[in-house]
């Protein structure tokens, strides 16, 4: 059975998350459906990560098998087609060798998460940023960011339901950048634990308002206890904007 990558984006808001789920709408069954449509039998799709309800993308990648080579063009039109009304799109389909997945793969991840930083609030985005309408000082949060880079145990930066079978990682890339009243916090790695970009965000958050100085990032990360950090943002600032191979 041929193996085909598809790139996609997706609008997160009316999804209960990537991954299938009993009751609800998932990104995973609507492009399952599609793909059954096309080839009229059921298909399943592995992807590069699991987002989480709400959480955005515009590079995740999947992989599947399907029963005929069809030309990648009609794999990516046809899922196109049938996905709708779905806030969903495969933005190029091509055909990899067997050897490939979409999650055991790739060899890095890139999010960024949006805030926007006004009085007034968020309409045209409104599911698409974090609204905080009190002032942050970027260049704290940045300076706090830097605390993080590098290889640690995030356990202060983990969820609670977090599957992943060690805490420590590397994080290659944590930058804080304002255009105007826009706030964009890019984060780079091989791969994240469950909502670890989420609650550094959370933190540097705290750092923004004042309510911590930046060094103070580093100690709750030398904590390696989820109570020594920051909240949770909320999912809608979050895209995962890059798979690497």
């Amino acid at each position: 059975m041929p193996r085909f990558r598809l790139l996609v984006e997706y609008d997160g808001t009316p999804f209960v998350g990537w991954q299938r789920q009993p009751v609800g709408t998932s990104v995973q069954g609507v492009l399952e459906q599609a793909l059954q449509r096309l080839c009229g039998m059921p298909v399943a799709v592995q992807a590069a990560g699991r987002t989480d309800a709400g959480v955005h993308a515009r590079g995740q990648v999947v992989h599947a098998d399907l029963p005929r080579d069809f030309p990648a063009d009609t794999v990516r039109d046809a899922v196109n087609f049938h996905v709708r009304p779905h806030p969903v799109a495969v933005l190029m389909a091509e055909p990899v060798d067997d050897g490939f997945h979409a999650r055991f793969s790739a060899t890095g991840r890139a999010y960024v998460y949006r805030i926007l930083n006004r009085r007034a609030p968020a309409v045209l985005e409104r599911s698409r940023m974090w609204w905080v309408p009190v002032p942050l000082d970027d260049a704290a949060m940045a300076a706090a960011a830097r605390h993080l880079l590098g290889r640690h145990d995030f356990t202060s930066f983990r969820a609670a339901a977090c599957q992943a079978n060690s805490p420590v990682k590397t994080l290659d890339v944590l930058d804080v950048r304002r255009d105007g009243e826009s706030i964009a916090i890019h984060a780079a790695a091989r791969s994240f634990l469950h909502h670890q970009v989420r609650n550094m965000v959370g933190t540097l958050k705290l750092v923004g308002e004042g309510k911590w100085p930046p060094e103070a990032v580093g100690a709750a990360l030398a904590a390696r206890s989820r109570a020594a950090a920051g909240p949770t943002a909320p999912p809608e600032g979050l895209y995962l904007t890059e798979v690497r191979y």
